[in-house]
């Protein structure tokens, strides 16, 4: 039996937000169906906080802002306990993946006797009294579609993954407006991530058929429109094309997951505290280099949608990296500050993500992930 038949006929489930708004101006169609609501926490930040008074909302609104690039548990916790002072029946995440995944998790559990620690894993929630609304304000993390949250432990220095089907959107806005304000090496960065979501899809142990297909359509809008919107963020189509590839690989997510490369960047955001995205973008050639061996027709796929022209995998690392490059993507580990001696520990810590370093096409040792790190140093 080929491959092929065999990954046809395993079973997966598929789920996404019941519906999804898309276009410039989208955020006001958020108002209108936010209306059946009485009150509305909304998780944000900063620099996406003014985007709230254009949803339109029209009933009791809380705004939380206090959540870090890379939450972990307090932060978690400081945003559950002001939204139980609140009691919503409607929760709104306005941000980036941080954002959102913090508003799955505020959304199911608190109104809950439930911990975070009680719900590490998969299917540990029991249910979820408010409705979820979902907005990105970056194109990267896809966050917006699934049902997976992370949350960083501040004693291990891990990320904690939850999922469950009690965190889906029961909305989801796709509104390119709202990333014009992104910068250009934001929007590389993230780009790259949402990227890097779909090829580590693409090329799993556990890919499907129907997952491929938006693997590949997220890896074919990247390609079309990441360079536009990094040039000229005011790029309304290119804008558009990259929160779709970012929601694509948000789906992707969901039944087949990441594998390597997300494994190898996690210690670069826990260790060295670089946003996620930037992280993987550091990480995505070598790992696109490493596993094309043992995954070439899907691997040349990848480098017509790219329009790389390279092959073996030393041509294919010196192209990837030129792209990431010619994004502005500083890709030298040492350029930002990682420390040589630190590097077998990492590679350790990457290694033990078991969740994401068992789909990885090609069985990665512990010094195979240190040669890439010492690879990335350059």
């Amino acid at each position: 039996m080929s491959e092929a038949i065999l990954s046809m006929a395993r079973p997966i489930t598929l789920v996404q937000p019941q519906r999804l708004e898309i276009g410039g101006g989208a955020i006001g169609r958020l108002g209108e169906w936010a209306g059946a609501y009485e009150r509305i926490f909304v998780l944000a930040m900063v620099p996406t906080m003014g985007f709230v008074e254009r949803i339109g909302l029209k009933g009791v609104v809380e705004t939380f802002i206090d959540i870090p690039p890379e939450p972990d548990l307090p932060a978690v916790e400081a945003a559950l306990a002001a939204a139980r002072a609140f009691k919503p029946d409607l929760v709104i995440g306005l941000g980036g993946g941080s954002v959102m995944d913090v508003a799955k998790l505020v959304a199911a559990l608190w109104d809950s006797d439930q911990s975070i620690l009680d719900v590490v894993g998969v299917d540990k929630i029991l249910g979820r009294r408010s409705a979820l609304a979902q907005v990105p304000t970056t194109s990267g993390t896809g966050s917006e579609a699934g049902t997976r949250a992370l949350v960083a432990n501040p004693e291990t220095l891990a990320k904690m993954a939850i999922e469950s089907r009690h965190m889906l959107a029961d909305i989801a806005v796709l509104d390119p407006e709202l990333t014009y304000s992104v910068p250009a090496a934001v929007t590389a960065a993230t780009g790259i991530d949402a990227l890097a979501h779909c090829v580590e899809a693409f090329t799993n142990l556990k890919s499907h058929p129907l997952i491929d297909g938006y693997a590949r359509m997220g890896i074919d809008l990247v390609g079309r429109y990441l360079a536009r919107a990094v040039e000229n963020g005011q790029d309304i189509e290119a804008r558009t094309g990259m929160m779709l590839a970012s929601y694509y690989g948000g789906i992707c997510l969901g039944p087949v997951n990441t594998a390597g490369g997300h494994a190898l960047a996690y210690p670069l955001g826990t260790r060295l505290k670089l946003p996620h995205g930037l992280a993987n973008a550091i990480i995505f050639p070598h790992v696109l280099a490493f596993n094309a061996p043992v995954v070439p027709e899907k691997t040349r796929a990848i480098c017509d949608f790219l329009q790389f022209r390279g092959s073996d995998a030393d041509a294919l690392r010196s192209e990837s990296l030129a792209f990431c490059r010619r994004l502005g993507v500083e890709t030298s580990l040492a350029a930002h500050g990682a420390p040589a001696d630190e590097l077998p520990i990492w590679a350790s810590e990457a290694h033990a993500i078991r969740r994401l370093m068992d789909n990885n096409p090609r069985p990665m040792s512990v010094e195979d992930v240190l040669a890439i790190y010492r690879a990335a140093m350059a």
